[in-house]
């Protein structure tokens, strides 16, 4: 299947490239697991990681998934470069191109700098989370996850539970989902579950309601105070009582086989208790796991001179 130029949001894929992207993330998991590490599709090729907020799984997961197929990567630190002397984005982005790049993987607090990068450089532009806008390869992992402990998603149940209001990670995630067929339903403080996001999916008012739609999985979401310029709960602990998985609801979640999932960094004691992390159905650290093949699947897609590209 032909790729495209850049990978901007989950909103512009079509199903058939969805699929596509994640039967080839299949084999690329198999390949990490084994002792020789490397193919040599992008040898020669030259990787470049912008990121302008700070990031630990998503840069180091797009690091270890381009050396994997064999690229140059650079990491370019912002807080040591001339961005903070003023240099424009677009003026930083000239500096690059003149490298050569053939992909940049752009991180950014404001959504729509990684579609501004886009449209100013010839390289291969991979959103790696703008704003509360979209993180399209979060969402692709997500999926692949689901479907390696679920199988076909058409009809299976994700409850996303936490601050959608400003999460990217709801918004591609439940965007896929909903693309591959699974139903999607929110729950979290009334002021952090935005109607006109959300409003054709399923809304819950108590947890046990969640459990009452009888979910496959329960997909936490950290609470993301940095983007909060106001207080949306009464405190953390009010948060982990109302919203959080307890003791109590994960003694639930055992017993109805729920899967657990989170996008990390996890606050324990907030979205969830230290038990949740070693419950054999939490699917944290294979998400990690995953996101090293499915933005391998996007790097190799993307590729240039492969006939993947499209014109």
């Amino acid at each position: 299947m032909k790729g495209r130029k850049d990978l901007l949001d989950i909103e512009a894929l079509s199903v058939e490239e969805i699929n596509f992207l994640l039967d080839t993330a299949g084999p690329f998991k198999n390949l990490i697991r084994q002792s020789v590490k490397k193919m040599p599709p992008l040898r020669g090729r030259h990787v470049l990681t912008l990121f302008y907020e700070p990031s630990t799984r998503t840069r180091s997961s797009f690091e270890i998934a381009a050396k994997r197929l064999s690229a140059d990567v650079t990491n370019f630190t912002v807080s040591t470069s001339s961005v903070v002397k003023g240099e424009s984005i677009i003026d930083t982005i000239d500096t690059l191109q003149a490298m050569q790049v053939d992909y940049i993987i752009v991180r950014h607090a404001a959504a729509g700098v990684p579609n501004l990068i886009a449209k100013h450089t010839r390289a291969s532009v991979i959103n790696a989370g703008d704003g509360y806008h979209a993180h399209p390869t979060q969402g692709l992992l997500d999926a692949f996850t689901m479907k390696e402990v679920l199988g076909p998603l058409t009809g299976k149940r994700v409850a996303i539970v936490g601050d959608i209001q400003h999460s990217r990670v709801a918004r591609s995630t439940s965007m896929i989902l909903r693309k591959l067929g699974a139903e999607v339903g929110v729950f979290g403080p009334g002021p952090l579950i935005p109607d006109d996001r959300h409003a054709d999916m399923r809304s819950f008012r108590t947890f046990d309601d969640v459990f009452d739609w009888k979910p496959d999985v329960v997909y936490l979401l950290r609470i993301q105070m940095e983007r909060q310029k106001e207080q949306f709960f009464p405190s953390l602990h009010e948060y982990h009582r109302l919203y959080g998985v307890t003791d109590e609801r994960l003694r639930t979640i055992r017993e109805k086989g729920i899967y657990v999932m989170h996008p990390g960094p996890v606050n324990r004691g907030v979205e969830l208790v230290d038990g949740v992390m070693t419950y054999e159905r939490t699917l944290i650290n294979q998400q990690v796991e995953n996101g090293i093949a499915a933005r391998m699947a996007v790097l190799y897609w993307l590729q240039p001179e492969t006939g993947l590209r499209a014109e």
